[in-house]
């Protein structure tokens, strides 16, 4: 049975996590309260890839938290990761889910409320919903849905949701309200002078929300 919480989803980008690293960023903020770690990074190829990912990986052993690698299905696999995360631009979840198998934890990225009706439960395990909010960390993103088109999409989706796209600390109360289960965020942990008191914050606020 795959289990993982979606409350504090640290989305790694190498550009603003330079400073300390994205192994020692990811293990801070898990440190901090973390609950899934993503390796994204667009611009490293599949070996570069799988190095970082198998040094995250050692980083969160015992941790219980997830490894989730965007896109990259080979790295996935070679990583060991718990994860994986596609887009709706990168491979279909179809094909995705048939290279993993079935154990994997497989994330989709929906911006509509049309992509979210066609997610079959059956190959995704959760969905992102996104923007939220405009993002320098994903210049191509689409238009922002703000907190009412989250909770229109999050209603039609079949599948539990994490809500990404310009998201902080305090965002966590409405995103809990439109009805998604996490916050994903990139500059609110990554490029922070103190990735574990910035992830404790956003764990935090999730816990006020909940009660």
């Amino acid at each position: 049975m795959k289990t993982f919480d979606l409350s504090v989803y640290l989305v790694l980008d190498p550009d603003l996590c330079r400073a300390i690293g994205m192994v020692e960023t990811a293990r801070l903020a898990v440190a901090g309260g973390a609950t899934i770690v993503q390796l994204r990074d667009k611009q490293a190829d599949t070996a570069a890839m799988i190095e970082t990912g198998r040094a995250l990986k050692a980083a969160l052993a015992g941790t219980g938290v997830p490894l989730i690698v965007n896109d990259d299905v080979e790295a996935a696999i070679a990583i060991g990761a718990e994860g994986i995360h596609v887009g709706q631009s990168d491979m279909a979840a179809a094909t995705a889910r048939e290279r993993v198998g079935r154990g994997m934890i497989l994330g989709l990225s929906v911006e509509t409320e049309e992509l979210a009706r066609r997610v079959d439960p059956s190959i995704a395990d959760y969905v992102g919903i996104g923007p939220v909010f405009a993002t320098a960390t994903k210049p191509d993103h689409e238009q922002p849905v703000g907190f009412e088109g989250l909770a229109r999409i999050v209603a039609v989706a079949p599948v539990p949701a994490v809500a990404i796209g310009g998201l902080k600390a305090e965002h966590a109360g409405p995103v809990l309200a439109a009805g998604a289960r996490g916050i994903a965020v990139v500059s609110a942990i990554c490029g922070q002078p103190d990735p574990e008191a910035a992830a404790r914050r956003i764990a935090d606020e999730i816990e006020k929300a909940r009660a």
